[in-house]
């Protein structure tokens, strides 16, 4: 056994497997763990998905929303233990794999367009 493997065999461990499908221009809402004094709650933030980057466990997705006017981007990794549970809400209809341009765009021209080929399946904790 190769340290390739023992890496693979200790990271199939910590995968999460009740993750939904997630594709770019999908509109998802994203449970993250947040540790306020004592006590430990779960923040939604919901946002469309802009990028998706690697695979396996080190596997993230960045997440963008228009917040009091201000563009606000965050990188998920999805198999951390921080992000409790993804729903995606909306399919978007894109033709590219990285969204960037919709940081240069506002107000309606954000929009994308809904899919209805891809269904959303639910998978909550």
């Amino acid at each position: 056994m190769n340290a390739q493997e023992i890496i693979q065999a200790i990271e199939a461990t910590h995968i999460k497997t009740d993750l939904p499908v997630i594709h770019v221009g999908d509109t998802i809402k994203v449970g993250v763990k947040i540790q306020e004094g004592g006590k430990e709650r779960i923040q939604p933030y919901e946002g469309v998905v802009i990028a998706k980057r690697n695979g396996g466990i080190s596997e993230t997705i960045t997440v963008r929303r228009v917040f009091q006017g201000v563009g606000v981007e965050r990188v998920f990794l999805l198999h951390s233990p921080r992000v409790a549970s993804i729903q995606v809400l909306r399919r978007g209809k894109v033709r590219r794999a990285k969204l960037y341009y919709l940081r240069e765009r506002t107000g309606k021209a954000t929009r994308i367009k809904q899919r209805f080929d891809r269904p959303i399946k639910s998978t909550k904790k």
